[in-house]
């Protein structure tokens, strides 16, 4: 079993910053993609941010420029630095690792922090 640790979320203003983190612990043979995604109320879950396991990144449009994740894979954490942040990125923020066992990817999901952003 994997468990995943999510912190970092909380309130604060149009322009100000937050870094999230997740831990994940357990059964880790192999971490692939490290990821976040993002759900806010009456809209789909959507990704935001991933790293690969050789730490190629890609990000949702809204995002690039703002915000940046980053990973330690010594402790199987991945973080979501999040700059000049904007009303419209409050969401329930999840974060998501991909872990290889047996030839096999298996992912598993965070419990979510809540992220929000006042005008």
């Amino acid at each position: 079993q994997v468990q995943l640790v999510e912190s970092g979320g909380g309130l604060v203003q149009a322009g100000g910053s937050l870094r999230l983190s997740c831990a994940a612990s357990g059964s880790i043979v192999s971490i692939n993609a490290m990821g976040w995604y993002r759900q806010a109320p009456g809209n789909k879950r959507e990704l935001v941010a991933i790293i690969s396991s050789s730490s190629n990144t890609n990000y949702a449009d809204s995002v690039k420029g703002r915000f940046t994740i980053s990973r330690d894979g010594a402790k199987n954490t991945v973080y979501l630095q999040m700059n000049s942040l904007k009303p419209e990125d409050t969401a329930v923020y999840f974060c998501k690792i991909v872990v290889s066992s047996n030839g096999y990817g298996y992912a598993y999901w965070g419990q979510g922090t809540q992220v929000t952003v006042s005008s």
